[in-house]
């Protein structure tokens, strides 16, 4: 069974940054595209960034787009989230997922969670 264990949350001032780790097991990682979402409180989880299994295509929402940068080691089973200007309303629970069978554009095909981390941006 994969599983997805997230690293790298914690309380940072706005303007900060934060790096988060996603190491998987199990076979398939490096055929997987892999994505984080985040959940804040009261709030639906919602999409963050994805890439796809080789790396060569990454998407982001708008949200994020320009300050967070999504990336992947296939040799060390890792996903990385750097996240830079970090703005209060970025706080949430950060997941890791996996898209196992598609290309990583479709939030919706994500199928294998992580348990998260909390990032906490105080002003």
């Amino acid at each position: 069974q994969e599983q997805l264990v997230e690293s790298g949350g914690g309380l940072v001032q706005a303007g900060g940054s934060l790096r988060l780790s996603c190491a998987a097991s199990g076979r398939g990682f490096s055929t997987w595209a892999m994505g984080w979402f985040r959940q804040a409180p009261g709030k639906e989880r919602e999409f963050a960034a994805a890439i796809s299994w080789t790396g060569s295509n990454t998407y982001y929402a708008e949200s994020v787009k320009g300050r967070f940068t999504i990336a992947r080691e296939n040799a060390k089973n890792t996903v990385y989230l750097q996240m830079n200007s970090l703005k209060p309303e970025d706080t949430a629970v950060y997941y890791c997922a996996a898209d196992r069978h598609g290309l990583g554009s479709n939030p919706e095909l994500f199928d294998r969670w992580g348990q998260g981390t909390q990032v906490t941006v105080s002003s």
